[in-house]
């Protein structure tokens, strides 16, 4: 079964499509779990949740191209996370990020959500580069952007924490074919 709202990208395996109001439930196991949240922002209660989600919903009016959206595993309608595109607060810079539910961890969905992200960026924006952004002990998501063709650009400390800065230039795109273009 699709999902009722907009697909904005797909792979193999998962739809990337846009929150609703009747996500909130989802929205919450992801950002209220201190563990998944460890390197993304610190975990939120409900009531924080609902009112970000809103605000995402009511972003996605005004810029349905970019966001925040949710993850669904194909096969049987399964929240799985959520995928951002945003800019990277303070910049001109996009970035492309992920956040996966415990239960979906080690099972190659941060590889495939960046690759579907990497040719929604190339085929359907204008960028000529994309970045990725994760605090230095994030190993594990280094390792995924790398393994999917980002380079390191740049290290710095921000908020006490130190960050990763990764670039993944347009020229250096292959059109990986994970990606399906939206629907």
């Amino acid at each position: 079964m699709r999902p009722t709202t907009r697909i904005v990208f797909e792979t193999n395996r998962v739809w990337v499509c846009h929150y609703s109001k009747n996500d909130g439930a989802h929205f919450f196991s992801l950002n209220g779990d201190e563990e998944i949240m460890r390197y993304i922002r610190p975990a939120k209660t409900r009531e924080e949740t609902d009112q970000f989600l809103s605000e995402i919903i009511q972003e996605q009016v005004t810029n349905p191209s970019a966001g925040r959206w949710a993850a669904w595993e194909k096969s049987n309608d399964r929240f799985i996370g959520s995928f951002a595109f945003i800019p990277i607060e303070g910049t001109d810079k996009m970035q492309i990020g992920y956040a996966l539910l415990k239960s979906e961890w080690g099972r190659g969905y941060a590889t495939e959500l960046t690759i579907g992200g990497l040719h929604y960026v190339f085929t359907k924006t204008g960028l000529t580069e994309i970045f990725a952004v994760t605090e230095v002990p994030n190993v594990v998501s280094q390792k995924v952007l790398l393994k999917t063709g980002f380079t390191l650009f740049s290290t710095y400390e921000e908020g006490g924490k130190k960050l990763n800065q990764y670039i993944f230039l347009k020229q250096n795109y292959k059109g990986q074919n994970l990606a399906i273009t939206p629907v």
